[in-house]
């Protein structure tokens, strides 16, 4: 083979490999502005980044509004055996290993199955996590969460009322442990799901996202975001192996 054709082929390689991570740990030149902020710094959605844009947003102070565009999904294989990787996400990075991120959703709008919007932690299109209410028809809609790890999706739900229009979640981060958790009023919250994330050993991307799988478009509004400190505490029980 032409050398010169295996430089060029070796030099491809590299470029789609260091650009497929989003939170590649490599990239260090990035301002942590989480670690700001658990500093006494504000919340400033101007340091957040689009992962994808979507069909329209609009920021204003502290409010974000998101509109979907139809077809629009996070899901990779499990059971449909289908992947839908499209979904806008707005997210922030960070290094720290202890925090919670709190928002709070409106989807007054949502009106056809499967619209949702809630919080995510998008790493690549393989490994990403979120947590989301679920328009389903009239009656109920489907409150839950997906834990994606090494390309393969899983879905954890529980039926709530059509009627509910507005919810807070809480996303705690614990090494590369996380917990996702709702709340109706953003002051008591409970646990919706504890997972391991494979690929969150260290930069990490978090924030919130909005989509329509099916033909639908809908407008989502999000506000009262902050980053605390980890409000998901240490286990009080058992003790942890000696590994």
């Amino acid at each position: 083979m032409n050398p010169k054709l295996i430089v060029a082929t070796l030099v491809v390689l590299s470029l789609f490999s260091c650009g497929r991570k989003v939170n590649d740990s490599a990239d260090a030149s990035f301002t942590d502005s989480v670690s700001a902020i658990l500093k006494g710094g504000s919340l400033d959605l101007d340091a957040f980044e689009w992962t994808r844009e979507p069909a329209g947003y609009e920021i204003k102070g502290d409010t974000l509004r998101i509109t979907t565009a139809p077809h629009t999904d996070l899901w990779q294989r499990t059971y449909y055996h289908f992947r839908n990787d499209n979904a806008p996400v707005l997210q922030i990075r960070t290094a720290e290993k202890f925090f919670s991120f709190v928002v709070k959703t409106d989807f007054t709008q949502s009106h056809h199955r499967f619209d949702q919007c809630g919080i995510v932690m998008y790493l690549d299109s393989d490994n990403w996590l979120k947590g989301s209410v679920e328009y389903e028809n009239a009656q109920f809609q489907h409150l839950g969460s997906v834990a994606t790890n090494n390309g393969y999706s899983d879905w954890a739900t529980t039926a709530i009322p059509a009627d509910v229009k507005t919810m807070w979640y809480r996303f705690s981060r614990r090494d590369d442990d996380f917990c996702i958790e709702c709340s109706s009023d953003g002051v008591e919250f409970s646990q919706m799901r504890v997972c391991h994330m494979y690929a969150a050993s260290d930069v990490i991307s978090f924030g919130v996202y909005a989509c329509s799988p099916e033909e639908s478009s809908f407008t989502a509004v999000f506000t009262d975001m902050k980053i605390t400190e980890c409000m998901w505490k240490a286990h009080d029980g058992q003790q942890p192996d000696n590994d």
